[in-house]
């Protein structure tokens, strides 16, 4: 039930504006605090839920870019070998490291350090960044 400020002044309650809510019983019931209190909880839970998906969509592009710069690197460097007429064994003997690491910055499932890269765009005789260059 609704009063106006004199009529709940008249039964003895408290009033903070022009217009308050007095409920018969008393002032906003268990039940209403505890409503309040629910749906505050959802909203908030709610916008920690879209956080967390729109940062999970976020940080799956970041890798699928990733995986894309890696596979062109990868496209970029079995191309300079095979212009060169070279194995993956002799490029890793040249560079000093295994063929299986030759393999794999290859396949995309690794990628060379930066002294390495310098080593492959040397042996390759092409500037780093002819290397680099397809993978922006």
């Amino acid at each position: 039930m609704w009063y106006t400020e004199p009529e709940i002044q008249e039964k003895g309650g408290i009033t903070l504006g022009a217009m308050k809510m007095h409920h018969a019983s008393g002032w906003m019931s268990a039940v209403s605090i505890l409503t309040a209190l629910l749906l505050l909880a959802l909203v908030a839970g709610g916008a920690i839920l879209l956080y967390v998906l729109f940062k999970g969509a976020k940080d799956r592009r970041s890798r699928r870019d990733n995986e894309a710069l890696y596979q062109s690197l990868a496209e970029a460097l079995k191309a300079r070998r095979a212009a060169h007429g070279m194995s993956q064994e002799q490029v890793a003997e040249a560079l000093g490291v295994s063929r299986q690491a030759v393999s794999k910055w290859e396949n995309g499932t690794a990628e060379p350090s930066t002294s390495n890269l310098l080593a492959l765009a040397k042996l390759y005789e092409v500037d780093i960044s002819e290397l680099l260059r397809g993978i922006q």
